[in-house]
């Protein structure tokens, strides 16, 4: 892990290039107070722009209304902010420049015709409906023959990773968010340099924000230097840009496009309890072995040659295990990116909570949603379904912990039941329903997942590890305080004011 004093170090400089430019705004703000006739109509017109502008995009509702608030209430200031922050997707360059890539990575898939979607079809045609949506929508095919795990633990997945890198032969690919120096990631490091020396291709990508206060500057260049291809999404630069809206929140590695894994883990030392950071650290991940991974590997290499600007001959790096998997269910993996107004990630949660008849058991590190989402949670449980959700007890960010916090009443008043994480943070992204449906992947419930990152998943029906994620939500449950109505209306009003005043500005958390 970097010393303590670098990291604080860095955080001062990155607080004082921020301070700068926001006083640079105020005193270009107080000069303009100048010219207060003329630039107070400027404003005004301006405001009256933006707020027909968000009214009239198609962006979530509750990020409308969190935008419209300060444009409306914040003369000068709140139009400024909005200039600057507004923009919740990448510039239509960029975009144009990864959809021509994507387009023809995901070209791939349609050239291969897809039995499996039509046995799912004939088997269920409710299930067919989810999966066909995740096709036309995130391009993703669905497929069987892939053996799945679930790691309940980031212990065990990095004791699987590590298992399974050993085994490369010809090329690993690694995607992560967060990658921080430490136990985790040294030990894996030398895997990695070994694997370099004996002819692999070895690829890893980190977002430079994620991994900003527990990785050196220019660290691409370490890794370079060690024979390691390495590309930095969205290189940090600190400075107020729309960009950092942006991230790459995606964990994939990819093995000789034979072995995958996605989950919430990360590649740093508290995901798997090295050291505390958040009382007891609870994830999870899946593995993947077989026909699905190349989905995987697609979304690795596409997302590499937006990065390097190069042309990847993707088909080279296919699996060519013949291994079959019988009795594997079928799996699914996609991926969800900020460039479009699709909003894949909550619609295929969305496709599960309306088709349930039993059971939806869910763990998320955050339960900061929109008001579609709540109306189909409680309309389940209203409806006589078992819906349970685990929180985190311990949050690692206090004010968005409030705002989880201020959704449990309504919740809880229809039926569902909320239940609190004890020993820490629980960071796992897991839905599990009726015994066949299932998501493990990296999308949180909040606003930042499922509109403004780079994310993946993978969706399960009645694949082999079904049962398993059941069975550790369930176990799950006994480490956690369920949350009553009781305790909901025992919250001080000076805690209830605050999360009102939070929920408001929770889309642009």
């Amino acid at each position: 892990m970097k010393p303590k004093k670098q990291l604080i170090k860095r955080s001062l400089i990155m607080a004082l290039f921020f301070a700068v430019q926001l006083a640079f705004l105020f005193v270009t703000v107080w000069w303009f107070n100048s010219y207060f006739a003329a630039y107070y109509v400027l404003d005004a017109i301006l405001r009256v722009i933006f707020v027909f502008k968000i009214i009239n995009d198609d962006s979530n509702p509750s990020y409308k209304i969190a935008w419209i608030v300060p444009i409306a209430f914040l003369p000068v200031f709140g139009s400024l902010i909005y200039v600057i922050f507004g923009n919740r997707t990448l510039k239509k360059k960029t975009c144009a420049k990864m959809a021509k890539i994507s387009d023809s990575a995901y070209a791939t898939f349609k050239t291969e015709r897809n039995t499996i979607a039509e046995e799912l079809k004939n088997e269920d045609p409710l299930a067919f409906t989810q999966s066909n949506y995740i096709s036309k929508y995130a391009n993703f095919p669905i497929y069987k023959n892939t053996y799945s795990e679930y790691l309940p633990s980031g212990e065990i997945k990095y004791k699987k990773l590590m298992e399974e890198l050993e085994k490369a032969k010809k090329f690993i690919f690694l995607e992560y968010f967060i990658i921080g120096e430490g136990i985790m990631w040294n030990s894996i490091l030398e895997v990695l340099k070994r694997k370099v020396a004996e002819g692999v291709d070895v690829r890893v990508i980190y977002d430079a924000f994620g991994s900003l206060e527990v990785l050196p500057l220019q660290y691409n260049k370490t890794l370079e230097s060690m024979g390691i291809k390495c590309a930095i999404f969205n290189p940090f630069v600190p400075a107020l840009d729309v960009r950092l809206n942006n991230r790459d929140h995606r964990k994939i590695c990819v093995i000789d496009g034979n072995v995958g894994f996605t989950g919430g883990i990360n590649l740093a030392d508290e995901y798997i309890n090295a050291y505390e950071k958040h009382g007891h650290w609870k994830d999870t991940a899946i593995l993947l072995k077989g026909d699905a991974v190349w989905s995987l590997t697609v979304m690795f290499l596409t997302m590499w040659d937006y990065l390097k600007n190069v042309h990847t001959e993707i088909n080279d790096f296919k699996g060519l295990s013949h291994e079959k998997y019988e009795d594997s269910g079928y799996v699914q993996p996609y991926s969800d990116n900020p460039m479009d107004s699709e909003p894949v990630g909550e619609t295929v949660y969305l496709n599960i909570i309306n088709k349930i008849v039993d059971y939806l058991y869910i763990t998320t590190p955050y339960l900061i949603i929109d008001n579609t989402m709540v109306t189909a949670l409680c309309t389940a449980a209203k409806s006589g379904i078992d819906v349970k959700i685990i929180t985190p007890h311990i949050p690692d960010k206090k004010y968005v912990h409030s705002v989880t916090r201020s959704y449990y009443q309504k919740l809880i008043e229809s039926g569902v039941e909320i239940y609190e994480y004890t020993p820490g943070f629980i960071h796992a992204k897991a839905f599990v329903a009726d015994d066949k449906y299932g998501v493990v992947g990296t999308i949180n419930m909040d606003y930042r997942s499922l509109f403004l990152h780079f994310e993946c998943a993978t969706w399960l029906y009645k694949a082999r590890c079904i049962s398993e994620i059941k069975e550790d939500f369930i176990k799950t449950l006994e480490s956690c305080e369920k949350i009553t109505l009781e305790d909901c209306k025992k919250t001080p009003w000076y805690k209830r004011l605050t999360r009102v005043f939070l929920n408001l500005f929770a889309p642009l958390m």
